[in-house]
């Protein structure tokens, strides 16, 4: 009760007791608070009004929640100023490291890693029988469930290329992914003379977030160096389209922009929670998805000419629930 925490706060001199806050809309809140940084870790859609709510608020936006910049495209980015949103994604604060290198008139490309997954020498036959436990069992990074069957079928590196060409506004055809399974080069910028400058620490998050919280300055000791009197072999190779055609499908979806990323990533969100519950197959989520953002792509999208907060909600409460009826026609 309120006196007993009264009485706690006696004893350990407090002067002011923390404020408490639930509900839907706690996160917004927080992140329009008074601060210096806001650091947007959420999972899926659910980060989009926080991010939104710091952007509005003028505070810097330390961003890994990459599916509100993707979704809320222009609209979102059109509440930023310059600099304001700082990538924590591994791929993408190596590509701001990176950039310092030269003008963005002097970039050839930006090349984005991607591990590969679990699945990255598999056949599609093999793909055809994948479980919710071999899909979660990722190779060199440890995630939540939704990140990590995301990495095994590539859709977030899908997510990644229309992330890089939003924040660095980049076109697309100019964002490339390779596959590099031993995750220390983050990603790679490709200049117009022929340099290429790479990013490379071992697979862990701390450099990232503590650079997102400091940019532009640097945290000293603040993650993990290569160990360069070690042994190493570092490995790259071209993305298997075949295998993984949820990167393809986010390029075209990123290019038709507007309300197409909200709906593919809500159409995902129901598709990997299906997939883990054993009511969907590996092979079915990126179908299910394509599913979906074709028929949005006929009835209901919205351009970016057009493009609002409240466009992208509507969007991707749509694809959620129109990839929940889908699924439940098939299982009917």
């Amino acid at each position: 009760c309120s006196s007993d925490l009264a009485k706690v706060a006696a004893r350990l001199q407090v002067t002011q007791l923390p404020q408490v806050i639930a509900g839907p809309e706690a996160a917004a809140t927080v992140a329009a608070s008074d601060c210096d940084v806001v650091l947007n870790g959420i999972t899926g859609a659910a980060g989009l009004m926080p991010t939104v709510a710091a952007l509005t608020a003028g505070h810097q936006l330390a961003l890994a929640n990459k599916e509100s910049l993707v979704i809320g495209g222009r609209a979102v980015t059109s509440l930023a100023s310059a600099d304001q949103i700082v990538p924590v994604d591994s791929e993408h604060s190596a590509l701001a490291q990176c950039l310092r290198s030269g003008t963005k008139s002097e970039v050839r490309k930006l090349v984005l890693t991607a591990s590969g997954g679990p699945f990255r020498n598999a056949t599609r036959a093999q793909l055809e029988s994948v479980t919710p436990e071999q899909a979660l069992n990722h190779p060199t990074w440890s995630m939540g469930p939704v990140v990590t069957i995301n990495s095994a079928t590539m859709f977030n590196k899908g997510l990644e290329i229309i992330e890089a060409h939003l924040l660095f506004d980049i076109p697309f055809e100019q964002i490339d992914v390779v596959v590099h399974p031993q995750s220390v080069v983050h990603s790679m910028v490709e200049f117009v003379d022929g340099s290429t400058i790479a990013q490379a620490s071992p697979p862990d998050m701390h450099l990232p977030i503590a650079l997102g919280l400091g940019w532009p300055d640097r945290v000293a000791n603040s993650g993990n160096a290569c160990d360069w009197s070690m042994t190493s072999q570092w490995t790259f190779e071209p993305v298997n389209d075949e295998l993984f055609p949820a990167v393809q499908l986010a390029k075209r979806v990123g290019q038709f922009a507007g309300t197409a990323p909200a709906v593919m990533n809500g159409a995902n969100e129901i598709a990997v929670a299906a997939f883990l519950a054993g009511r969907l197959t590996y092979l079915g989520i990126i179908e299910l998805v394509q599913n979906v953002v074709e028929q949005h792509m006929v009835h209901g999208f919205i351009a970016d000419e057009q493009l609002t907060i409240d466009d992208v909600v509507t969007a991707s409460s749509w694809a959620m629930n129109q990839a929940a009826k889908i699924l439940e026609q098939r299982t009917a």
